[in-house]
């Protein structure tokens, strides 16, 4: 595999040169999550592990488990793991997100997790264009996992109160609150996140507790530019 070697934050990430690379989404949904203690976290289609890893360090109590579907990212996150010396805290799952409740219990036990984090495909199927490559694809469109499943699956994993925080697109948001709502997972935190102060948002992070009370703050939005195209001093803080 042809690969390239990036830094960021207090990391190192192998990823593939022309599959699928992180972006500043991965910075984002990091951002986004703000419990003050952690301890056992998973990552919901983890790619090449850029935000499990943050987490990690985030949280230097953590247990992080990154589960991804595709063997070349899951390949590729054990490098990851391996590079950043954090064997002892993070491991990776090769595993279909929507089987997790049927496969080995003693791997995925109910009621467990703290937190749940995912960034996951938001595109339907015949919308917009499909990457060449499978692993693109995959990362940006349902093609192997619906919105359901993984709010079914991140319900699963997490104990009572737990928090899953997730980043998507806004025009999919009504499905995304719908959703989370039925499987009693109650929307607690939402932020908008702009190109500039002249766009609509192009993401929304939301964090939601699973069997919550009914109540949600709307943090202030997040800009990733200037007027002049360069980063703003927030967006600066997450590189």
């Amino acid at each position: 595999m042809d690969i390239t070697l990036d830094g960021i934050r207090n990391i190192k990430i192998y990823q593939s040169r022309k599959g699928y690379r992180f972006s500043i989404d991965a910075l984002l949904l990091y951002s986004f999550v703000n419990l003050k203690h952690a301890k056992r976290i998973a990552d919901l289609g983890a790619g090449s592990g850029v935000v499990g890893l943050l987490l990690a360090k985030k949280y230097p109590d953590s247990q992080v488990s990154l589960i991804e579907l595709q063997r070349t990212l899951t390949g590729l996150a054990e490098k990851n793991i391996a590079l950043n010396q954090l064997v002892e805290k993070v491991k990776v799952i090769n595993c279909d997100i929507k089987k997790i409740k049927t496969v080995n219990r003693s791997l995925f036990t109910a009621n467990y997790f703290d937190l749940v984090v995912s960034n996951p495909p938001f595109r339907r199927q015949k919308t917009g264009l499909i990457s060449p490559t499978d692993e693109k694809a995959i990362a940006r469109h349902e093609i192997k996992l619906k919105l359901e499943d993984l709010i079914e699956t991140a319900y699963y994993l997490l104990r009572d109160k737990g928090r899953f925080c997730i980043i998507y697109h806004p025009s999919r948001l009504i499905e995304l609150i719908e959703g989370l709502r039925r499987k009693k997972m109650e929307p607690k935190r939402l932020k908008f996140v702009h190109s500039d102060t002249g766009t609509e948002a192009k993401m929304v992070l939301v964090e939601a507790a699973k069997n919550g009370r009914p109540e949600i703050k709307i943090e202030k939005p997040l800009f990733i530019y200037n007027e002049d195209k360069s980063y703003t001093d927030e967006v600066k803080g997450l590189y």
